[in-house]
């Protein structure tokens, strides 16, 4: 646990802490690990060879279902997102680092890809790859969930708010679901779109949550030069990294909140930190296009 900020006039008062979650496992990290853990006993339990799965150009799904079957003795299928990569796996720092941990790539078109989670699409599958694990995109399933609720244990019962990033609502549902019912659960989600809430009761048995929509910057991996400042003082003052697609976002929105007094009088903050820190090679890559400053 590190203690990051006391912020302190004659309003306010509160202390901010970041659980460093992505510090359970060096490549299979943060709730990536807790998603994937359910899920590999099952494959496990049920005599499965394969894993398959789904993600884009620089999923941090990916590269973790890439790492978990090096070491756990699956073979792994990553179906990606644009038939284009097919040439630029050896320049994208995510997809050459599944490469290596043994995945096996099926680029699809992105029309095809919108099509990953019916029937006749897994089927072809199927029939393409023989019998496979599925694991959905972002990981996100019952187990899962189940793997996330152990993310908070008896020793954070003392804080009264409870914030983390949201991609597909897996994470925050099982914070949700293993938290006291005096704490508050904020997310903060890296994508547009009002449909996590909906996806997020699916799996939630609390009522005590709530979406933070303010922060995702203009979309799912959209970053601007304010974000980037933001997290290179982070780590320089706390000597943490952030990831710029959900973590960076998220603490940029805990602070903004702070300065708003958005929190009461002597709240005590536990954010999540969820891991992600393989995307910023990839991410400085795509600034140095744009000739825009990287991440440090």
């Amino acid at each position: 646990m590190y203690f990051i900020k006391d912020q302190e006039n004659i309003h306010v008062r509160e202390q901010v802490f970041i659980k460093p979650d992505y510090l359970n496992h060096p490549f299979i990290s943060g709730n990536k690990y807790r998603k994937l853990k359910y899920n590999i006993l099952e494959a496990q339990r049920f005599q499965k060879t394969r894993l398959l799965t789904f993600g884009g150009a620089y999923s941090n799904h990916i590269a973790a279902v890439a790492a978990a079957g090096s070491e756990f003795g699956f073979k792994t299928i990553g179906v990606i997102r644009g038939e284009e990569l097919v040439a630029k796996v050896a320049d994208n720092p995510t997809l050459s680092f599944a490469k290596k941990q043994g995945m096996h790539f099926h680029f699809v078109s992105r029309e095809s890809y919108r099509l990953k989670a019916t029937n006749d699409f897994i089927e072809s599958l199927k029939s393409k790859f023989g019998d496979f694990y599925l694991i959905p995109e972002g990981g996100t399933n019952t187990l899962a969930i189940k793997g996330c609720e152990e993310i908070l244990t008896e020793n954070d019962k003392n804080f009264d708010f409870i914030c983390c990033s949201v991609g597909t609502g897996g994470t925050i549902s099982g914070l949700i679901n293993s938290s006291g019912s005096s704490q508050k659960i904020l997310g903060f989600p890296a994508l547009k779109g009002e449909f996590l809430k909906e996806e997020i009761s699916k799996f939630a048995n609390n009522p005590n949550w709530d979406l933070i929509s303010d922060y995702h910057f203009g979309g799912y991996a959209k970053i601007n030069t304010e974000l980037i400042s933001f997290i290179n003082e982070f780590k320089a003052q706390y000597g943490l990294p952030l990831d710029p697609v959900y973590t960076g976002k998220m603490m940029y929105g805990v602070f903004d909140l702070m300065r708003q007094g958005y929190f009461p009088k002597g709240a005590k903050i536990l954010a999540i930190h969820t891991g992600g820190l393989q995307g910023i090679q990839g991410m400085n890559d795509a600034l140095r296009k744009k000739k825009l400053p990287i991440l440090n």
